[in-house]
């Protein structure tokens, strides 16, 4: 099978793994960069919308789950080795992980997100639009940006819609100071299960299951409908984003330093 998802079997692309059961119709998305606890590089950004436009054509798949390699990040968003060459002019900005995700490329057939271990940074591209998220114990949820004088903007705007205000605040603002637990996450309503470690995938992909098992037109028309009713927020949200990252980060040296300067630990969890 492709990295575009066609057919039962298994997929490799450039980071992302694809694995495609026929008879229950649920496809399997590993990010699949472990080594860098599934990081997206230019080459990963690419081929995510390469799954996620196949999959609009492949009928065999009715339900997906999205998940990361290795046990110890699901994502932890752009590699900071990435890259980004961008225009000249101030009133444009080049994001890779503009289009990762599975709406950004016109899916609409449900995605369930399966977390275990570290979801950060950019990896709320990818959870701001699955439609649910299953967790084990081991996840843990935060925003590095503002640690290392960066605006979080689009990662905001998408946490904003899934969970309570303060709280979307609170994880957004507080960078590695702090991290939000699977429990926590879920009193929040941005996780909808926490399992047993390990068992996020099982568990999300017995949910795919049962949404595959139903007429598909009737799946994809809810999960659009469900989508309108948030794509006006984030939409204007996305438009104010790029101008406040270039009021607000600070130079990309600024930034490295910062970086470099991090300390293992001293962050709580809630």
């Amino acid at each position: 099978m492709s990295g575009a998802g066609a057919g039962a079997g298994a997929g490799a692309g450039a980071g992302v793994r694809v694995d495609a059961d026929e008879e229950t119709g649920v496809a399997v998305v590993t990010l699949d960069r472990p080594g860098r606890l599934n990081a997206v590089d230019l080459a990963m950004a690419e081929e995510l919308a390469a799954v996620w436009s196949g999959f609009r054509y492949d009928d065999s798949v009715r339900a997906v789950v999205l998940t990361g390699a290795g046990g110890r990040a699901f994502c932890t968003g752009l590699d900071r080795d990435a890259v980004v060459p961008q225009p000249a002019s101030p009133y444009m900005q080049d994001d890779p992980l503009l289009r990762i995700g599975p709406k950004a490329n016109d899916l609409w057939k449900p995605v369930v997100a399966a977390v275990s271990g570290m979801a950060c940074g950019g990896a709320f591209y990818l959870l701001g639009e699955a439609e649910f998220v299953v967790a084990d114990t081991t996840a843990a949820f935060f925003d590095p940006h503002t640690s290392y004088g960066m605006v979080a903007a689009y990662e905001s705007v998408l946490m904003a819609q899934r969970m309570p205000y303060g709280e979307a605040a609170r994880m957004m603002l507080m960078g590695t100071a702090e991290r939000v637990s699977a429990r926590r996450a879920y009193e929040t309503g941005l996780v909808s299960e926490v399992v047993e470690p390990g068992g996020a995938v099982a568990a999300a992909v017995g949910c795919a299951a049962v949404l595959a098992g139903y007429p598909a037109a009737a799946v994809q028309g809810t999960v659009r409908a469900l989508w309108t009713a948030r794509e006006s927020a984030v939409a204007s949200g996305f438009a104010q984003a790029p101008h406040l990252v270039a009021l607000g980060n600070l130079p990309a040296e600024r930034q490295a330093e910062l970086f470099a300067g991090r300390r293992g630990g001293g962050f709580r969890t809630r």
